[in-house]
């Protein structure tokens, strides 16, 4: 399949940055400040959601990834081999989004609530010798002390304790990252806690995942080293009728505790987006984590695509201003498909979306809706849609020395060829 060539994409870029000119934008200062946005790609994608604790286990928690398409990772080296090619194919320098049965044991079964920062030290070394700063999850999910769909909400005291214990040695573990890559973890907490019809007791779960959540933070870390984060979901399977971590309840957790509040663009309706949400929250938080997903009729965790409501999310993000205060990870996993197209093509639609929202006149709109010119307004965001973003992005790619338009899965396609095929 044909790309552009160099000229071609000087040229289209050139013509572009005229046309934004006319609009007050600045192309160069929006690439400047897109190439400071680091993207936190998930691991799970390259091998289903995994890990290396139980290899071939079953995947729990009301999680599945669907498909069988040849080159899963089988260890962790795998996975930090195909990671690498995805970096490669991104401009822009960004991060890695680590779970706990990701840990390298050396072959020993280390339970989740002993983990300790010396299993991740190969994550470490790669992060540190690649620029990566990494971010963190506990693993609440895929385990027999999780098999009836409760954690940190459980009625039994000890399988409640075991996973707070769990939960406490993560935060020392992205304390450990963030103290050994100079960037903080984000550490983030999700649960599959609920019922699968409805409850006749709503609010013990809810106390209970309350005081777990509270012993889990009572250690003070250095937000330099740490920061802590909360997901909530409207359902899963297994948990139709009712979630412990509603959105009602982390929502007011994460304000009164002064952490992160995560929104998971898969875990609500399927009909609600998250973008609207998002300046909302900021004026009573101080920071969000985003997960970038796509769910289809539920949280089914889809490769992201250059949908509305990316768009959308990407717009809200900018025009509050908030590009520092939001931590932007990605979150699907899809096993039908070439898994690094799937991390790549994601990603990339991730930072396009930013890039085209950084590409907006946001004054002029500003003050046409004070000035009540709605008029106006309407008629510029529907030009904007249709302006020339596309050769801003090419000319960014070349710029940052990766390829350009289709010519990523041509590596890709070599990739399979030369390493995934004979896993």
């Amino acid at each position: 399949m044909s790309t552009p060539s160099e000229n071609q994409v000087r040229q289209a870029y050139q013509l572009a940055q005229e046309r934004y000119a006319a609009m007050g934008v600045d192309t160069q200062k929006a690439l400047d400040t897109l190439q400071g946005v680091a993207i936190s790609l998930h691991c799970w994608q390259g091998d289903d959601v995994g890990g290396f604790e139980n290899p071939g286990g079953e995947l729990g928690g009301g999680l599945a990834a669907t498909g069988n398409y040849p080159g899963k990772a089988r260890s962790a080296d795998e996975l930090r081999r195909d990671l690498d090619v995805v970096y490669s194919l991104l401009p822009g320098s960004h991060r890695l989004n680590l779970h706990a049965i990701y840990a390298e044991t050396g072959g020993r079964r280390v339970e989740r609530n002993d983990l300790l920062p010396e299993h991740f030290a190969a994550w470490k070394d790669w992060a540190r010798a690649n620029g990566h700063g990494v971010d963190f999850n506990p693993t609440c999910f895929s385990h027999p002390k999780a098999a009836d769909g409760f954690t940190l909400s459980h009625r039994d005291p000890a399988i409640r304790q075991f996973w707070v214990d769990h939960c406490i040695a993560c935060r020392r573990i992205g304390a450990y990252f963030g103290s050994e890559l100079g960037t903080p973890a984000v550490t983030n907490i999700w649960v599959p806690d609920g019922y699968k019809d409805t409850p006749a007791d709503r609010t013990t779960p809810r106390r209970l995942l309350c005081e777990s959540l509270d012993a889990i933070l009572a250690e003070k870390i250095d937000p330099a080293l740490n920061l802590d984060a909360v997901e909530p979901k409207l359902f899963g399977i297994g948990s139709e009728s009712y979630v412990s971590g509603s959105m009602e309840f982390y929502t007011a957790y994460t304000i009164s505790r002064g952490i992160l509040l995560t929104l998971d663009a898969g875990h609500f309706h399927p009909t609600e987006t998250i973008a609207d949400k998002i300046s909302s929250l900021l004026l009573f938080l101080d920071q969000l984590l985003l997960h970038v997903s796509r769910g289809v009729r539920w949280d089914s965790d889809h490769v992201v695509t250059y949908t509305d409501d990316l768009q959308a999310i990407a717009q809200e993000i900018v025009r509050a201003s908030a590009l520092g205060r939001v931590h932007i990870g990605l979150d699907y996993f899809d096993a039908s498909i070439n898994r690094i197209a799937a991390w790549t093509i994601g990603a990339r639609n991730t930072l396009r979306a930013l890039l085209q929202a950084l590409l907006e006149p946001g004054d002029l709109l500003v003050q046409l809706e004070a000035d009540g010119d709605y008029s106006q307004r309407l008629a510029l965001m529907e030009e904007l849609k249709v302006m020339p973003a596309n050769a801003v992005w090419d000319y960014y790619c070349l710029q940052q020395g990766v390829p350009v338009g289709m010519a990523f899965m041509e590596r890709i396609k070599d990739y399979e060829q030369k390493e995934l095929i004979h896993r």
